[in-house]
Parts: structure tokens; sequence; C-alpha cells
């Protein structure tokens, strides 16, 4: 069997993370864990919303609770357990997000990045989460702002490969074939 291509991707709300994942599952077969799984699991559990602001709250609770890298030491034992050969990682965010991740073999951590106008709109559009479509763009750039989301530049400089997501849906998922065939070489 082929090792593993593990890819973890990394970017602000809206980027373009969900979109390159689907994408991947898609056309490649791809199998997905997302950070947010986790958590939203919880949050079913409590019979509470799935809002961002209780899916930040309560990775804030467990992290703060069980340590930093607890989502990061559940990731990587389910990414071991999957043998697919293709597998993605959504919703890093921290640096201890990938410190058992990158230890990994064939792990690759993709930085994905779009204007702050596009990914509001984008959020807005999509709607996944509940009061997104209401959302201003004030709104928007507050939650930028939130603890979840400021260390997330800072893991994307520590990627060695970055996408940039302001153009079409086409040309991305062009961009994402070159990089999949890029990796697998």
């Amino acid at each position: 069997m082929p090792q593993k291509l593990i890819i973890g991707l990394v970017g602000p709300i809206a980027s373009g993370k969900g979109e390159a994942k689907r994408y991947l599952q898609e056309k490649y077969g791809a199998t997905e864990h997302r950070f947010s799984t986790m958590l939203r699991d919880v949050l079913d559990r409590l019979h509470l919303e799935q809002s961002r602001k209780n899916i930040q709250d309560i990775s804030i609770l467990l992290r703060q609770h069980f340590g930093e890298d607890l989502m990061a030491k559940v990731l990587t034992e389910d990414v071991k357990e999957d043998d697919h050969d293709l597998i993605i990682i959504d919703g890093i965010r921290r640096m201890a997000d990938i410190k058992y991740l990158g230890e990994l073999p064939g792990f690759n951590l993709i930085a994905i990045d779009a204007t702050e106008q596009l990914r509001y709109e984008r959020l807005v559009k999509r709607g996944e989460n509940a009061g997104d479509s209401q959302k201003t763009f004030a709104d928007f750039q507050k939650e930028s702002l939130v603890e979840t989301e400021l260390t997330i530049p800072g893991v994307m400089a520590t990627a060695k490969i970055a996408l940039e997501n302001n153009g079409d849906l086409e040309g991305f998922r062009l961009k994402i074939d070159k990089l999949l065939a890029d990796l697998r070489r």
C-alpha cells in the first residue's frame, strides 16, 4: 500500500478549505477528519445549538481543562486508524493542532486564503452555522478577532504550501489538481 498522503488545511473562515476538502473527496476519494466534528458531537449531546460561538466556547473549555493539544491527539489517532491513502484534516487553527499531526509520515500543511470581502460573501451565502446568513460585514470582521481565529495566521506562516482562492471555482480546482499531482511525486 502506498504511504498515506495527509493534507492538513489551515486558513481563515470561508477561505475555501471546505471546498478543497469536498473536491478532494469527490474527485480523489479522500476521507475527512475535522477538528470541529468532535465539538459538534459534544454540542449535539448537550442539545445545544451548533453556532460558531458555541463551537468556539466548547473548544476553549475543553482545551483549558484537558490541554491545548487535546483535539490534535484525538485527530492524530483517528488518522492513524484511517486506512485510506488520501486523508484531509480540516479546521487546523493552532500550533498545538499540528504538533502530533506534523509527526505523521505523509503530512502536508496547506494554507488557503482569500480576500476578506470574498470570504464574508461566501460565509453569508453558505449559511453553514446558525446565524451566518444574517451576519453583517462588521459581525464577520469581529468574529475574526476571537481567540480561535487569532492563531490561524501564525499557523499559516508555517505551511510550506499556500493556495490563493480569489478566483473562480474551476481555477481553484485546477490549483488543487496540480498540488495533488506535485505531492504524489
